[in-house]
């Protein structure tokens, strides 16, 4: 299956789909999204644009058979920057037909030269979530830039290439961190204007993480450290049995034996992942959680100190302030007294 749609703007590529697939867009406060059809597989597809420039489209759907999205226009190409949090996606330049693939926790930055397509391909019955952050540079350099201060010369030039003159492909490492983005846009249960200013806060969170990592890979002083698809998963998988566990405090060495890798690498993993030890991690998903639970429950402290997986109330108390700032105590105060006030 092969579909023509219009590079700009997002509102734009959503209708075109719509039409194609022949259903109707679902609208809140300027987010679009519509339905795959049952007849061509399962899934959605949305995307929406905030002032100056900065927008993105989310496509997370399996189809039937192959599909092919071509991007064409007769105007200037955004800059793209895209992330594959799930499966895989296969990127071509309309003008040379060179495939890079994209797999999962891997991202690209995107330039096409003149008016050049780009071509996105999804395989059949695979499952596919894939992060589009677009950048019309003409609309985003009007912003306060403060001339792209401190960016690292090449990139610099992509932003203020508002005509496209270069083509231009990076693709970068591996990163859980913008998939934690990702999940965080779209596990969250707001609506209307308080999930449009969740949205445009993330995407300059995930723009300012993606230039950031590029910016350390152009260091001429950096050993390069290129995690392998696999050593990637084993990260993720480590990191979902420590969130499915917090009540556990497992060895580093479990951790490695479960997922099957060794210390060192797992170490690796975090550190170039997390920029924590796997300690570090875990002890922040702790915290996380204690804070999630003092805000939203009616567990006193030492129950959520023993649901967390720690039995000395005093170090828990200590390492909470040294992360948040006040005591749990004083926390779990103020939630309450904000809950009473609603």
């Amino acid at each position: 299956m092969k579909l023509k749609v219009k590079a700009l703007p997002i509102e734009q590529i959503i209708q075109d789909l719509s039409k194609e697939f022949k259903v109707s867009i679902e609208k809140d406060a300027g987010e679009q999204k519509i339905n795959i059809p049952d007849r061509l597989g399962k899934g959605t597809i949305k995307g929406t644009s905030f002032d100056f420039g900065i927008g993105v489209i989310q496509y997370k759907f399996t189809f039937h058979e192959d599909l092919e999205l071509l991007f064409s226009m007769n105007k200037t190409h955004p800059l793209k920057f895209i992330f594959c949090a799930e499966g895989r996606v296969n990127h071509t330049f309309e003008e040379d037909k060179e495939t890079h693939t994209i797999n999962t926790f891997q991202n690209v930055i995107v330039s096409s030269s003149g008016n050049n397509g780009h071509i996105l391909n999804f395989k059949a019955n695979e499952t596919v979530h894939v992060f589009s952050l677009e950048i019309i540079r003409k609309e985003f350099k009007e912003r306060k830039n403060y001339n792209f201060g401190g960016m690292e010369p090449q990139l610099k030039g992509l932003f203020e290439d508002s005509v496209a003159e270069k083509k231009f492909f990076y693709q970068g490492n591996y990163s859980i961190k913008a998939a934690d983005i990702v999940e965080e846009i779209n596990n969250n249960e707001f609506k209307g204007f308080l999930r449009s200013m969740l949205v445009e806060g993330k995407l300059h969170e995930m723009l300012s993480l993606q230039i950031a990592q590029y910016t350390d890979d152009q260091r001429p002083d950096k050993i390069p450290q290129i995690l392998r698809k696999s050593d990637v998963q084993k990260v993720h998988q480590a990191v979902e049995l420590i969130k499915n566990n917090i009540d556990k405090n497992y060895s580093v060495e479990f951790i490695a034996k479960e997922v099957g890798t060794n210390v060192n690498k797992l170490q690796d993993g975090f550190k170039y992942m997390f920029n924590l030890t796997v300690n570090k991690y875990t002890q922040h998903i702790k915290l996380e959680e204690a804070k999630d639970l003092l805000e939203k429950s009616d567990h006193n402290i030492s129950q959520i100190v023993n649901m967390i997986g720690l039995n000395n109330r005093s170090y828990f108390s200590k390492i909470f302030k040294e992360k948040y700032k006040v005591s749990p105590k004083y926390f779990l105060k103020s939630a309450n007294e904000l809950s009473s006030s609603e």
